[in-house]
Formats: C-alpha cells, structure tokens, sequence
C-alpha cells in the first residue's frame, strides 16, 4: 500500500469517472471567447427554459432556505400521486434521476451479483453498478438499441437487475410497447428492471409505454422520471422513481436524509401541473428535430432516428470535428464513451440556436 487511494477497494479505483457535457463557462475560459456568443448543445436540456409554474413557485420558496427541505417530499409526493394515479409508498424522490437509479444500486445488488444492460445505453448504468461491488453484464446493441432478446439470455441466477433506457440516451432509439411488455412478462421475478424514461414527455401520446400502468401487474418494474429535461429544472437536480411500496421501501432505506432540497421539490411540484409548458417544449422539440435532420441530410451526415431531443450522427474525425465545433463556440457531446467513436450527439435547441450549429458544420466540412 503506497498511497491513501489504495485504501479504496478495486471496484471503486477502476471507476472511470462520468463525463458531463462540457458548461459554457469552462469554454469560454479556454479558449477566451465571450460567454454570451456561445451556444451548448450537448446535455440535452430544455432550450425554453424553465415552466413559469415552476419559476413562481422557486421565488416563493427562497425565503426559507434556512430551513431543512421535508425529508419526505409531502407536497412533492402529493403532486406525482395526482398526476400519474400513484400512492405516495410507491414513491422515492431522488437527486435527478441519476440518483435514483444509484439508489436501486444500492439497495438491490452487491459483490457476487449481477446487473444487465445495453451497450450504447446510459454511462450510468456501469458505474452505479460497479460502485456498489456488483458485476456488469453489457449485451450488444441492435441497431444502436437494446436487443430484449440478447438481454433475456443475458441473464442467469446472479442477475438481480436489468436497466433499460426508453427513449434510449444518447442513441435515441425507442422499444415498442408491445415488445417491452412481453419481456417483463417472461422475466423471472428474482430480477428488477429499472425503466429508464428520462425522455418520454417527449414522445406523442401513441408511443409512450404504458409503463406506469404496468406497476400493478410487475412487482419487480420500477419506473424512473427525471424533471431535468422536458420540465426545464436540470440545476434543481430532482427526479423520482415508481415502484412496488415493497421495493420503495428498501429504496428509502438506502436514500439520503433530504437529498431533494426545498426548492427542487417546490419546483418540480408546480411544474407538473404546467401541462402547457411540457406541450409548448415537445411542439418545439418536434420542430426543431424536423430542422436538425433536414440539415444533416443536407450536408450527407448519417444519424440515428432519435425519440429524444438530441441526435446522434456520424463524422469520421469526430474527435477533430468537435474539437472546430467549440472553436466555433458550438458545444455538442462526444460519445467515444459509448464506444461511438465516430459520433457525436446534438441536443435540439431553439431555431436560431440549431441553424448556428449546422451552418459550423457546413464551414467546417467545407474547409
């Protein structure tokens, strides 16, 4: 033992750490360009904003900051009952939706088990997994998505959780309903799967899972939304997870004491009655992914049909290409962690901000 990170076990030294999109700020340092000219589109984030529902409520939550958030998230709870017919013991709030899916992790896998999921799906997955000892089972992609059929063979008696990301991040790629419902309904009930929907607001009402009206039926389903995206609360950091009240329970056993501050969960609670705002975000989302691929198809650049709002598209030099894009003061996220080597993802932004990233693209392709 030479030095104090020896003390940490291997599982844990062998963490290659997650890679956040690139912030605007960390840009402007490096390469001294002005902040105000520069456009991210790397993280997937909401390009309206945030829901005005949710900006009132964050002004009148600010005075009593100097006070501990409700450890249970009532009044948060209460909202997500009312909008998708859930009891509040089904519920585990979490710090993003990364940290409830940390929080099935912990509470169901340890050494000498196993947990499944897609190559070309969420960096999360691998890492939550191998932070808490347990071994990661990684399938290949079918057509940059998730082979169910590979899956199910994938697992044996040390699996105990399966991740599935629907839309999948950073691909794009969706499950049909019907195929998702039929794995569940093979799958042995020693085995959780964690739905991943980060991205469904996005999706019209015809192709949304009916994953919460599953839970009934699945003991073993547990459902995970995040408030970063559609809603527009990426800096609040507050998501949840929907689950049997047995499977909640041990989940809230393992949660953090106030992991969802005050004005995350004042927030969030208001923006899920601004029905308008998620409309208004998916019309222009939907607009706005029309225009990202009639301009890739423009400039001959193939791309992954994407359910999400982003798309990933392939560049030889991919590394180069990104490298010029932030030249250009336009960040987009690389994806060589994803063993994509040769693509990048791009989240849909406003018009203006989309139109910027296409025209960089065109000058960089011409050169």
């Amino acid at each position: 033992m030479n030095t104090p990170s020896d003390l940490a076990p291997d599982h844990i030294r062998s963490i290659a750490p997650y890679q956040p999109g690139k912030p605007i700020s960390e840009l402007a340092r490096e390469l001294g360009l002005d902040e105000a000219g520069i456009v991210k589109l790397a993280s997937n984030e909401n390009p309206l904003g945030v829901s005005p529902l949710a900006k009132q409520a964050i002004e009148e939550t600010l005075a009593d900051i100097a006070r501990y958030p409700d450890g249970n998230a009532f009044v948060l709870k209460q909202a997500i009952c009312d909008k998708f017919g859930v009891t509040a013991n089904q519920i585990v709030p979490g710090n993003g939706s990364n940290d409830v899916l940390e929080i099935a992790a912990r509470a169901f896998l340890s050494p000498g088990l196993e947990a499944v999921f897609s190559q070309h799906a969420f960096a999360v997955y691998p890492l939550v997994t191998q932070a808490v000892g347990a071994t990661g089972i990684t399938v290949p992609a079918k057509d940059y998505g998730h082979d169910l059929n590979a899956m199910r063979a994938a697992i044996s008696a040390k699996t105990r959780m399966v991740f599935i990301a629907n839309p999948n991040n950073p691909t794009g790629t969706l499950l049909d309903q019907s195929e998702l419902y039929g794995f569940l309904c093979d799958l042995s009930k020693h085995v959780l799967v964690v739905l991943d929907e980060a991205y469904d607001e996005y999706l019209s009402d015809a192709r949304k899972s009916k994953s919460i009206d599953w839970l009934p039926e699945f003991d073993n389903l547990i459902v995970t939304r995040t408030f970063s995206k559609a809603y527009g609360l990426a800096g609040l950091r507050v998501g949840f997870a929907l689950a049997h009240p047995a499977v909640a329970d041990m989940m809230n056993r393992v949660r953090q004491p106030f992991n969802v501050n005050s004005v995350a969960q004042a927030a969030a609670a208001a923006a899920l009655k601004d029905d308008d705002f998620v409309s208004r975000s998916r019309e222009l989302n939907d607009a706005g992914m029309q225009q990202m691929i009639d301009g890739l198809n423009k400039l001959g650049l193939r791309y992954i049909p994407s359910f999400g709002n982003f798309v990933s598209f392939y560049v030889p030099d991919a590394a180069v290409i990104n490298r010029k894009l932030l030249e250009k003061g336009v960040i987009v996220r690389p994806i060589f962690a994803y063993e994509m080597p040769d693509w990048l993802r791009v989240s849909i932004g406003l018009p203006e901000e989309n139109a910027r990233f296409l025209k960089a693209m065109e000058e960089i392709l011409a050169a």
